[in-house]
């Protein structure tokens, strides 16, 4: 296998949609359709080149209150570099309301493109929650410096992340001072394990140690922030202390070739400091294999094998280096790879609550309300946002600093699927199949009669007396199987799994050819309903309504559905 050689054939509408549900959260059949014909590095080109950086802000989703569908971060007439002034009453909600402006992005990014899906995997890197955090102005910060830097420098993500307020309160850096039982090495800890250089290598051999951390903590002494929580602020920043500051130099060792970081004194020396260390953590020769293989895992397969290790994450690794650790030329390699289009890594992984609720409602095109009236909007949010948590997905509120359990325990993706989660993933896309009230007039319904109705031809075109045949023949249960299944599964079924979803499930043992007559005669209540009494209508559409939200409903079960 080439593995990192350019996938050179276009895309077919399988790999395009393999490419769009892996870099995405799922595309729409419009998308998968367009993408249909392009080169690999075409599409992975127009996922970049549609990138927007500057989405409308989040605005205030609570319908009682006067500022209801206005900004509550920054306004027009707010000066570069503040906020609207901060409101401890509403730091719960408007928490919340940052998460429904990114789940919002996930599910309507405008022009189909990879930032969110790539945000995810840096939030999930770089963890720190909104429970913690504690503070709106600082989630956003948090969130924006992610989105702004997903496919920008690695040294610079990590440099600036060490003095993001939000990770200063989550792994207590803002605690960490010199002197005698001063010192919090929490972050100088997740710094290594998780956030650059890694735990151990691929043989299991560690790659720092108890003093290493012990050292990292203490260059990072001195980190605060100002204006936390505080009613009214309009600004609030990242500041250094120079007076809690250890500046006597600190010796690595031989994990980091025994590096010395020279202590400095001032008001520079933490950021001059954090430049040394960064520096040296990039120059350990496991940072770039680590990252490597999570992107690895996130894109293409989480099992990683010496085979894998050795053509694959090695080789990246070497590309991230050579690249002066900039993001975007590693994702591009990956994408475009052979290893990535291989059909051994088509349905790899298992989705993730966010790629099975998300990709539902693109798959469907299901409509999002406008922000306003915000109570809508806001409910619809709450929906999908709901789902996914039960799902074991809180966005923006992982359970520990490790992330999301299915990308980091033993398992992986598969971790995703268990006994309480598929009862929860059969409920979800249950409801979107049965039809789903959110609001008043909002509902979210993919309308699975809606969809027989269009494989239909001629839908009218049939006489008024059932003693005589259609004009135009019924769609039969075949078709209307085959309609229901382009680019919605990883992998095609086999006719004897077709058949059960006809015999079995659609037509629940009973002759195929009752459905053509039950087609038949509900097309004739819709095109002749003075002929029928108000009973006969309804009865005509539920015997074929109920047969396809049984079909629609089990396909969503099928195992082949859970996989990306």
């Amino acid at each position: 296998m080439p593995y990192l050689d350019l996938y050179v054939p276009t895309l077919t509408a399988k790999m395009a949609a393999h490419l769009l549900r892996r870099a995405t959260f799922g595309p729409t059949p419009a998308e998968i359709a367009t993408f249909t014909g392009k080169t690999a590095t075409q599409a992975v080109q127009t996922l970049l080149t549609n990138v927007n950086y500057n989405p409308s802000p989040p605005v205030d989703l609570d319908e009682t209150a006067t500022t209801a569908g206005q900004p509550f971060l920054q306004s027009a007439t707010t000066p570069a570099g503040e906020y609207l002034p901060f409101v401890g009453a509403n730091n719960f909600k408007y928490g919340y309301y940052i998460k429904y402006w990114w789940l919002n992005l996930m599910i309507q990014p405008g022009p189909v493109n990879l930032l969110d899906k790539l945000t995810l995997f840096w939030q999930n890197h770089f963890v720190t929650t909104r429970e913690v955090a504690n503070d709106y102005r600082f989630v956003w910060s948090y969130l924006k410096l992610l989105r702004d830097n997903s496919l920008g420098n690695f040294r610079d993500l990590v440099t600036k992340m060490t003095k993001e307020p939000a990770m200063l309160r989550f792994l207590n850096g803002d605690q960490n001072e010199s002197g005698a039982g001063k010192a919090n090495e929490n972050y100088a800890r997740e710094l290594q394990e998780l956030f650059t250089v890694g735990a151990v290598d691929a043989n299991g051999t560690p790659n720092y140690t108890e003093d290493d951390v012990h050292n990292a903590a203490r260059v990072l002494t001195g980190w605060k922030y100002s204006n936390y929580y505080k009613e009214g602020a309009t600004t609030f920043a990242t500041t250094f202390t120079s007076t809690k500051h250890d500046s006597t130099n600190k010796t690595f060792s031989a994990k980091y070739s025994n590096t010395v970081i020279t202590g400095r004194t001032g008001t520079t020396a933490g950021d001059l400091e954090l430049v040394d260390l960064v520096t040296m953590l990039l120059n350990h020769p496991q940072t770039s294999r680590h990252i490597c293989r999570k992107l690895y895992r996130w894109y293409v397969n989480d099992t990683v094998t010496p085979e894998m290790e050795t053509n694959v994450i090695i080789p990246l690794a070497q590309l991230l280096v050579s690249s002066n650790y900039q993001i975007q030329p590693v994702l591009v390699k990956l994408l475009t790879s052979q290893v990535f289009f291989d059909t051994a890594n088509v349905g790899s992984l298992v989705k993730s609550p966010a790629d099975f609720m998300v990709g539902l409602m693109r798959f469907y095109e299901l409509p999002i309300a406008p922000v306003t009236p915000v109570i809508n909007f806001r409910k619809t949010m709450e929906f999908v946002y709901n789902k996914m948590r039960d799902l074991q997905l809180d966005l923006l509120d992982q359970p520990s600093v490790f992330g999301y359990d299915a990308f980091y325990q033993t398992g992986y993706t598969k971790l995703w699927s268990n006994t309480n989660t598929m009862a929860v993933r059969n409920d979800g896309s249950d409801r979107l199949a049965n039809s789903q009230t959110i609001y008043q007039t909002t509902v979210l319904n993919i309308n699975p009669l809606a969809r027989a109705t269009a494989l239909q031809p001629n839908f009218g075109d049939i006489p008024a007396n059932t003693a005589q045949a259609p004009n135009t023949p019924p769609v039969t249960c075949v078709q209307v199987l085959d309609g229901f299944l382009p680019n919605l599964l990883v992998t095609d079924l086999v006719s004897v799994q077709k058949d059960f979803l006809i015999d079995t499930i659609m037509m629940q043992s009973i002759p195929r050819s009752t459905w053509e007559f039950e087609w038949n005669l509900y097309r004739r209540t819709v095109t002749y309903p003075a002929n029928y009494s108000a009973s006969a209508i309804t009865n005509a559409k539920n015997a074929v309504n109920n047969r396809l939200k049984a079909l629609q409903k089990y396909l969503f079960r099928l195992a082949e559905y859970h996989i990306v």
